[in-house]
């Protein structure tokens, strides 16, 4: 799944330049990146955020260099919100793919072929190596947080409070024949169907993380659980038109896994399923009651924003309103202290400090 966003500067005049050249005597910031003939000097601004990050005007960021943001469907939509935003203040545009956490992890401390990893999980000892291998020491920044939710149809009337153990069971069923009394000997037997992503996705393995103490190989892989990749719009449809019908056993009740945000998106058509008699909301993220809840994440590198300072404008802006907008996307605040390290990363890296 690819999102880029386009947009032509029609006019860039003179006078602005003269303006953004002589802007250090009022206070403004300039920092200077890099070495040799890449070094590049941007004008980021001389007012400061509640983080300690310049507040960075899209309108000033040098255009004419894309950076690429790669990694977990999850994030995804987070990070579409933000760029939209970026983009309708006049800022460059950037491409965003939606291809996993673990793809997007591949993509940039393997391939080296994007500037920033969106992640649903954290970042794994094997991929640091991977990064540093080609130069890369990951910095982490956390951006927000996710209640991995279990979504039934609206039909679904047994089903609406699981226990882990009961979740387990479900997605480690492996007959064809396999009913939901086989979950739990108390619910009507009516055919389960099962909609996983796949184990590139970051909440495949938070999932096996949290529900089956990260066993490899997950037994997901070997259940009767359809695999839909990273398209959750899969397991909303799949589950939403299961056709779960109170007093008709032949009718079959499906259930899914997926963000928050997608669940908000849906909750016309979809239950969300309460874990242990926790459902998951902003409150039950917070007080880390609702059992699968987790943090969301991106990587960038310093080696990465020494090339390409845009990266690290591009996070300082990120940070300075991501809370403005995570709400309406279906997730929920990182806690403040998460964000002011996160910050504390971004500037060292680029400098400003």
């Amino acid at each position: 799944m690819k999102l880029r966003f386009g947009r032509i500067l029609a006019v860039v005049t003179l006078l602005g330049l003269i303006l953004a050249a002589c802007s250090g005597g009022s206070g403004d910031t300039t920092t200077t990146v890099g070495s040799g003939s890449s070094t590049t000097t941007t004008n980021i601004g001389g007012e400061v955020s509640d983080l300690g990050l310049p507040v960075v005007d899209p309108l000033d960021v040098v255009g004419g260099v894309d950076i690429g943001i790669a990694g977990s469907s999850t994030v995804f939509p987070l990070s579409t919100a933000v760029l939209t935003q970026w983009i309708d203040e006049g800022g460059p545009e950037y491409t965003i793919d939606s291809i996993g956490s673990g793809g997007g992890l591949e993509r940039f401390c393997v391939e080296g072929a994007s500037d920033i990893a969106n992640a649903s999980r954290a970042i794994k000892d094997e991929e640091v190596a991977a990064c540093e291998a080609i130069g890369r020491t990951p910095i982490e920044v956390r951006v927000g947080s996710d209640a991995l939710s279990l979504v039934i149809s609206l039909g679904n009337y047994f089903a609406q409070d699981l226990t882990l153990e009961e979740i387990a069971t479900a997605f480690s069923l492996t007959s064809a024949d396999a009913t939901w009394a086989d979950v739990n000997s108390a619910y009507p037997a009516h055919p389960i169907q099962l909609f996983s992503p796949g184990a590139d996705s970051g909440t495949f393995d938070y999932f096996n993380e949290i529900v089956f103490d990260e066993a490899q190989p997950s037994p997901i892989l070997n259940s009767i659980a359809e695999i839909v990749g990273e398209d959750d719009n899969l397991t909303v449809v799949g589950v939403s038109e299961d056709g779960c019908t109170e007093g008709d056993l032949a009718s079959t009740c499906a259930i899914g896994y997926f963000g928050y945000a997608y669940f908000q998106e849906n909750v016309d058509v979809l239950q969300a399923v309460a874990v242990d008699g926790v459902v998951p909301s902003a409150a039950t993220v917070d007080d880390n009651s609702y059992p699968i809840s987790r943090p969301l994440f991106m990587y960038t590198a310093a080696s990465v924003i020494d090339e390409k300072p845009q990266v690290a404008e591009f996070i300082a802006y990120y940070l300075n309103n991501v809370n403005e907008v995570i709400g309406e996307v279906g997730y929920f605040p990182a806690p403040q202290s998460a964000l002011q390290d996160a910050a504390n990363n971004i500037k060292a890296a680029a400098g400003w400090e």
